[in-house]
């Protein structure tokens, strides 16, 4: 007997089974070997999960919407890594939860922000943007520098990256609302940016 293209087509029901089997299948072919690549699951030398005042400085990041017109992911092109530096390789996202690659870049890659300008330059540059990139579309975030940088639920938090693998000791989660007093979430979220990018050291 003949196979029929025509008669699969036809089938609706048996077509999706197929498609559905294809890209199972397809999927798993793709995915499943990177667990088991030790460059795509343990941290580059030196990388350690973020400290409380960082943690807390991420998560600003992540609610102001930052991730929206920052990418945090050099590609391996000259014109990137020119621009930004070494292009980015997966064992510096292990602690990342979620990562914040992003495509889109209506602002700069923040991928090797950190060190590349003072503690003062941003938060000047948080403050208003303008005063430092005349040009920049950037909103200002003026209030971050008055808001308190939460703590109330920081061993929460910390303890739950524990049990998903992240190596804090027992002295970091009992002493993280020390680090975070009397600290802002402009402080908060300068810690994190200076942090981006510093633990791969290329030669």
């Amino acid at each position: 007997m003949r196979f029929s293209h025509e008669a699969l087509e036809k089938n609706s029901a048996l077509l999706i089974v197929l498609i559905i089997l294809v890209v199972a299948v397809g999927g798993l072919v793709e995915i499943v070997p990177l667990y088991f690549q030790r460059s795509t699951t343990e941290p580059v030398a030196g990388l350690k999960p973020y400290p409380p005042l960082q943690l807390v400085g991420r998560d600003i990041y992540v609610r102001e919407g930052c991730y929206n017109c920052h990418s945090q992911m050099i590609r391996p092109f000259r014109a990137e890594t020119e621009r930004y530096g070494h292009y980015s390789v997966a064992g510096e996202f292990v602690y990342d939860r979620p990562f914040q690659w992003g495509s889109k870049r209506t602002g700069p890659d923040l991928a090797r922000v950190g060190g590349r300008y003072s503690d003062e330059w941003h938060r000047i540059h948080l403050d208003n943007p303008r005063d430092v990139v005349p040009e920049s579309n950037m909103p200002a975030y003026p209030w971050l520098a008055k808001t308190p940088a939460g703590s109330d639920d920081i061993e929460a938090k910390l303890k739950v990256l524990r049990a998903l693998g992240h190596p804090y000791s027992d002295g970091d989660i009992t002493g993280a609302r020390k680090e975070l007093a009397g600290k802002t979430e402009q402080d908060a979220l300068i810690a994190y940016l200076q942090g981006l990018g510093t633990a791969l050291k290329v030669r």
